[in-house]
């Protein structure tokens, strides 16, 4: 391509070429992290996921070995027991103790129970007499809640009993003796021991059933191909749930499993999950490969779309160079160095000639706007000064007629101090104290006019009052309540004023007859029906010194009331002289 004379390499080729470099680096390293990320998050999730599961599943399963517990705590510290254990009884005493304390005790511990159990008390005092049921094969739980009551001589040649190892200590024993694990059975134990000198009197024993207490240990909560087992501190499995057994040696496997695990305290006991990682394998494939297929789709595209846009600007630089060319007369006092032999090198050399012109523009603009706004500001507050004065002065006409001599002295010394504040020595800004004792002023001379039939509650921030404000903000919003908002005996005024992180918000709050939807946005509507023009004015001022990010809004509802929030910066005068002089 040639350009006054002289071959250059297009841009447009260049913005194609490196586009096509930029594109293909991101894509490669979002795809590569994506897919990391993933299989991370995926990992990462079902280990959330399940360890979640298995707290929820050790706490119901707690729950219900904490009944047991509970029935077992009722025995063991009941202290009426305590003494009938350590007594020889006489004959016609067995019978009382047994019939009037032993058998309802034990049967107001049974009806406590949530599922079915067995309760066996073993007592080495012969004196109280035994209590048992036929011994058979059946499972012992499918009576119901029963109890019993043995002595220990019965039980002592039995291997469970001999290896069954009762400390001392108030801790309970969690096993499976007997036919416990037959049935589906587990059984907790614990010693029946004297509070006085700590020795054995028997122990008790609390059957409840595996399926019951453990019903929470459910496969499919983990996943289809995944097991949910519990199994011993010797690594025994105790109970496991699956879609299919276990492996047979299925410790030496872990390294094919996730294996998430959970305690459960008391039990000697512990929850695991184990999820074959071949299923998360399977997952990360498939995500690996969407990832590489929206990588090549997305490469496809964006190379696609990179040509496309290159021949787009390349045609607009063109058209550029073609424009400024046609300016080239003018003289500019900025300049701009640019190396190359392209579209760009014209741009630089029409710039440089245009520059001098633009700055003068963007000088007389940006005077003009200022001045512009000067003007529009000063309008703005002449259209309220007067719309009050004629007000006020009507209400001292009315004074004066009726002969209210102190009224009428208290209202000219309060439009007097109003109308001192409103001029503020013809700056636009006041501080905030300034601002509140203006409205003050008018709200005195309102009270003047209203009598009982106004109330007022000033609530202001003791830090705001530092601050400045663009004047004549309140009054107007005061003024509007006292001529639209009044409806029936009375109306109360509130104002309220407050610092919220860098900006000051003051409410003007009334209880008044309220507006409707429709009447805000014509309010606000410039280009409306001329309403509520004291409040769009305060807008445009604050807006006009503040910017767009500032100004006034109203949320009211037909016979409630409106609520004026109106926000300006944290500001002084004196922040303005310093950027002035800065500049």
């Amino acid at each position: 391509m040639k350009i006054n004379g002289q071959r250059i390499f297009p841009f447009g080729y260049k913005l194609m070429m490196s586009y096509w470099v930029f594109v293909l680096i991101p894509v490669i390293a979002v795809g590569y992290f994506s897919y990391t990320f993933s299989v991370d998050s995926i990992i990462t999730q079902t280990e959330k996921n399940i360890t979640g599961t298995l707290q929820q599943t050790r706490d119901n399963i707690l729950y219900k070995t904490d009944g047991l517990n509970r029935i077992m705590d009722q025995i063991f510290f009941d202290e009426s027991m305590q003494i009938i254990l350590n007594q020889n009884l006489a004959n016609y005493e067995r019978y009382e103790k047994t019939t009037q304390y032993l058998i309802p005790k034990l049967s107001s511990v049974l009806y406590q129970s949530n599922g079915r159990v067995n309760v066996s008390l073993y007592l080495q005092n012969e004196s109280i007499p035994e209590i048992y049921y036929e011994q058979s094969d059946a499972n012992p739980l499918f009576r119901g809640n029963y109890f019993e009551i043995f002595h220990t001589s019965r039980i002592e040649r039995k291997d469970w009993y001999q290896t069954l190892s009762l400390s001392r200590s108030e801790e309970a024993v969690w096993k499976q003796i007997e036919s416990d694990a037959e049935h589906g059975n587990i059984s907790v134990i614990r010693n029946l021991i004297d509070f006085g000198s700590g020795d054995p009197k028997g122990f008790v024993r609390i059957v409840g059933s595996v399926h019951e207490i453990f019903e929470a240990v459910d496969y499919t909560k983990v996943g289809e191909e995944s097991y949910f087992i519990v199994f011993n501190d010797r690594d025994e499995l105790f109970l496991e749930s699956g879609s299919q057994p276990l492996p047979e040696h299925w410790q030496r496997q872990l390294d094919q499993f996730l294996i998430i695990d959970e305690a459960l305290p008391g039990l000697n006991l512990k929850l695991a999950a184990l999820v074959p990682l071949s299923d998360l394998e399977k997952n990360a494939v498939r995500l690996r490969n969407t990832t590489i297929i929206i990588g090549v789709i997305s490469f496809i595209v964006l190379a696609i779309v990179g040509l496309l846009v290159a021949r787009y600007f390349s045609k607009r630089i063109r058209k550029i160079v073609r424009l400024l060319q046609v300016f080239q007369e003018g003289e500019f006092s900025k300049r701009i160095t640019y190396s190359g032999k392209d579209e760009f090198a014209f741009i630089s050399i029409a710039f440089n000639d245009m520059a001098q012109n633009i700055q003068e523009l963007i000088q007389k603009v940006y005077i003009g706007e200022i001045e512009k706004k000067e003007a529009e500001l000063t309008a703005l507050q002449a259209q309220i000064n007067p719309h009050f004065l004629y007000n006020t002065l009507s209400s001292i006409s009315r004074l004066a007629k009726l002969g209210e001599v102190d009224k009428l002295h208290e209202m000219i010394i309060e439009l007097s101090k109003f109308y001192r504040l409103t001029l503020n020595e013809g700056r636009p800004l006041v501080s905030i104290y300034n601002e509140l004792q203006h409205v003050q002023a008018y709200l005195e001379i309102q009270k003047i006019k209203f009598r009982n039939r106004m109330t007022v509650t000033i609530d202001v921030d003791s830090n705001v009052i530092q601050y400045d404000t663009v004047k004549l903000i309140l009054q107007p919003f005061v003024e509007n309540v006292l001529e639209h908002a009044l409806f029936g005996d009375r109306i109360h005024i509130r104002i309220t004023a407050h610092l919220e992180d860098a900006t000051i918000i003051f409410k003007v709050i009334d209880d008044g007859i309220g507006m409707s939807q429709e009447t805000i946005e014509q309010i606000f509507n410039k280009n409306g029906i001329r309403v509520g023009y004291g409040i769009r004015n305060v807008d445009e001022r604050i807006k006009l010194e503040f910017g767009q990010a500032f100004g006034v809004s109203i949320h009211s509802r037909l016979g409630i009331g409106t609520t004026i929030k109106i926000t300006i910066p944290v500001y002084t005068e004196k922040q303005r002289e310093e950027l002035v002089n800065s500049e």
